[in-house]
């Protein structure tokens, strides 16, 4: 793709969130948010990989605890403007799900290739979705067109409210778990790999992080190769929601602080794990968040140890899930 492209927005790079801002989001979030358990994944001769599935939220998806953290900080001025935010999907549904907590409208920018499952769920928040190429939904946010909207944008990677709430998730786990050696957690835009590592990296070094995406479409393995953001042509995948053709250059710079290692996986792993956890774990889950699970699964025990693989969302396509069932 052409380097000329936008990698970004203005800005300096984004910083992890202090503990401090996390415990806070947490406090926060009582009452919005369900503190997911950790389950054994069943059927793993080893008993060391545990589930944390966010498939249990309120909306299917970890996304409402950023979203959440975000919309309950806004000042009232704020939220009356109505929300917005340009998504593969649940950031979307997040969004609308706390516009109608607010009492205030909700818009956002979405993928063409947004399944009807999922824009269903989208819309029946009352959110207006506006379908565009993957490619333009990412230059729209870096080159700011969301300025000329009436409604209080939200930058669905860089907000650090966002990412402090996705950092409860590491705060629950060290506190459930206690020590562990490693987690596993999709990457699409980084918000949600870099709330979880910043966390369990701040309480326990040692902890490996293993950054998930897809095989056909790994923006994150491509700027660790190279050694900053780099455009990769973007293909159509069931891990949908863990995959952008970009990663900023904003996020970068914390991504390969917090991050040990990408993992990639293939499509057909990918539907080999959604097809285990359904029908093992009765855990629903859409590409992305079966992903880590896909991801763990590649790594020898004596390199992953005692790990979570955060299940992330559950908003699958349910032609897709039939065929996956179908086959388990």
């Amino acid at each position: 793709m052409s380097e000329s492209r936008p990698t970004g927005w203005p800005g300096d790079p984004v910083q992890p969130p202090p503990l401090t801002q996390v415990r806070e989001a947490a406090l926060r979030l009582v009452g919005t948010i369900v503190r997911t358990p950790l389950m054994r994944l069943k059927g793993d001769e080893s008993g060391q990989i545990y589930l944390k599935p966010e498939v249990l939220q309120p909306i299917g998806s970890f996304k409402v605890r950023g979203v959440g953290n975000w919309a309950l900080s806004l000042t009232p001025d704020q939220a009356k403007q109505g929300l917005s935010t340009t998504s593969a999907g649940n950031t979307a549904q997040a969004v609308g799900y706390m516009a109608t907590q607010l009492g205030v409208g909700s818009r956002s920018l979405v993928p063409e290739t947004l399944h009807d499952a999922k824009r269903a769920a989208i819309e029946a928040y009352g959110t207006e979705l506006v379908s565009v190429s993957m490619t333009d939904l990412m230059i729209y946010m870096f080159e700011e067109g969301w300025r000329s909207e009436s409604y209080h944008y939200l930058n669905p990677w860089g907000e650090p409210l966002m990412i402090a709430g996705h950092g409860t998730i590491g705060l629950e786990i060290m506190e459930d778990l206690g020590e562990l050696d490693s987690v596993f957690v999709p990457v699409g835009g980084g918000a949600l790999i870099a709330g979880v590592a910043s966390v369990v990296k701040s309480l326990q070094p040692s902890v490996r992080v293993f950054g998930v995406q897809a095989e056909v479409n790994s923006a994150l393995l491509a700027a660790f190769e190279a050694g900053g953001p780099v455009w990769i042509d973007w293909n159509k995948t069931v891990v949908e929601g863990a995959s952008t053709p970009v990663i900023t250059h904003n996020m970068y710079p914390m991504l390969r602080s917090l991050i040990d290692e990408v993992v990639v996986v293939s499509e057909d792993e990918v539907k080999a794990a959604m097809g285990r956890l359904a029908m093992n774990d009765k855990l629903v889950t859409e590409g992305a968040g079966a992903a880590s699970v896909a991801a763990a699964l590649k790594i020898p025990e004596t390199t992953r140890g005692k790990t979570v693989c955060l299940i992330s969302g559950g908003s699958v396509d349910p032609v897709l899930l039939a065929e996956v069932l179908a086959s388990s």
